[in-house]
């Protein structure tokens, strides 16, 4: 028998009572709409607005900047740039506006526009505890959330939820296998990411070498020989074997299925199409490091060009990954700090003409060395999803109290 179990035999077999968050918790402001008998007690934070945090931010400080998102790194201040800000103690966190989430911190930390409480006794209630109980259980705190726009919650329905107070030994020792949990998880996450992120670039590099080995053809006015070592073949311009067209204007399309490309990629979607063939869509303007292959309906606006390809002469994808073999980013002809690409320019890049038989074939086993990389990528948000689930998984179990008869 675990230790926990051993606990919850002894202490509390039965279940454990359930309190309203407003008898077990002090909080940093007074609410509106919430009676006074609710709030005996305040204790207060100053908060700052979170571009502050970019101008006091020194990682080499021991104050935590308080964010009010969620995700992202750590982020530190000193003491002496924290000023009047600094703020310390134990305390449970969400934020006041945007996505719900519960935070814990405890030691010396600067609050962006937090909603912050501590445990009025933590001889009743531990603060991490609560921390974890309401982290399991943030689609209660979600449903308070209300407004359009940026979303805030109902203070008064927040501190109504129902909280379960289990002997204190039992939440400390909840605690301690929740922490080791998450330990284990953030170091198991690190490890899988370190070495899923080594396989792809490993695969990464073996499928830029094969490419540009696959694409490499000797200048030649005789058509392609049969050597692949020696592939000799003729050579054309893009302008030989495409047109290039300009993106233009979305904003009188409605909310669609068809994807709008910038020369970043896909920036929103829409209920029009400029374009539904095979193309290669072309850099204008921005990141001009980048090109994408279509061969479904999409729109796109001016930092891009779309193409036209003369698949007689040429296969798309061919020409695609011929393409991602060229820097572009050396052919930068904008003269102030965005950098930009004209027609002209890409109309001379030199293209390579073998038979459309043998552009197939690369075609084919690019695509399979592409898959290889794509699914890597792909498995490493799920390896980590999964590794967080198990985590989740866990702590639900942990938590899942069931509440003592009256």
């Amino acid at each position: 028998m675990s230790k926990l179990q051993e606990l919850i035999d002894r202490l509390c077999p039965d279940g454990v009572e359930f309190k309203p968050l407003w008898s077990l918790t002090i909080w940093d402001k007074r609410f509106n709409g919430v009676d006074r008998k609710m709030q005996p007690q305040l204790i207060s934070y100053p908060y700052v607005l979170a571009n502050v945090f970019d101008e006091i931010e020194d990682p080499s400080g021991n104050v935590r900047l308080l964010s009010t998102g969620i995700g992202g790194t750590e982020r530190w201040t000193t003491e002496e740039k924290a000023g009047a800000n600094l703020c310390e103690g134990e305390i449970v966190a969400i934020p006041w506006g945007g996505t719900p989430n519960v935070k814990y911190y405890k030691g010396k930390f600067v609050t962006a526009d937090n909603r912050i409480a501590t445990s009025s006794d933590t001889a009743v209630l531990s603060n991490k505890f609560l921390y974890y109980w309401l982290n399991n259980n943030i689609d209660l705190i979600a449903k308070t959330y209300r407004g359009a726009g940026i979303q805030h919650p109902s203070m008064l329905d927040v501190l109504s939820i129902k909280v379960p107070i289990p002997p204190l030994e039992v939440q400390d020792e909840i605690v301690k296998i929740l922490d080791r949990f998450a330990d284990y998880a953030a170091e198991l996450q690190a490890e899988l990411q370190a070495e899923l992120q080594a396989e792809l670039q490993a695969r990464r590099l073996q499928y830029e070498y094969y490419r540009n080995l696959l694409l490499t053809f000797n200048p030649s006015a005789y058509g392609c020989g049969t050597d692949d070592a020696q592939k000799d073949c003729l050579w054309l311009t893009l302008k030989d074997v495409a047109i290039i067209k300009n993106g233009k204007d979305y904003k009188h399309c409605n909310n669609g299925d068809y994807p709008v490309y910038g020369s970043g990629g896909i920036m929103t979607y829409v209920d029009q199409y400029c374009y539904d063939k095979p193309t290669v869509i072309l850099p204008r303007k921005g990141s001009i490091g980048k090109i994408h292959y279509l061969d479904t309906p999409f729109w796109n606006v001016d930092t891009a060009y779309y193409t036209i390809i003369n698949t007689q002469l040429i296969v798309p994808k061919f020409l695609y990954y011929f393409l991602t073999t060229i820097d572009l980013e050396k052919k930068n002809c904008g003269k102030g700090a965005v950098p930009s690409l004209t027609q002209d320019i890409l109309y001379r890049i030199s293209i390579p003409i073998p038979p459309l038989e043998l552009q197939e074939k690369i075609v084919a086993i690019l695509d399979r060395f592409e898959t290889l990389v794509n699914d890597l990528s792909k498995g490493l948000p799920a390896e980590i999803e999964a590794v967080k689930a198990r985590y989740e998984y866990y702590r639900n179990k942990l938590l899942g109290f069931k509440e003592k008869p009256a």
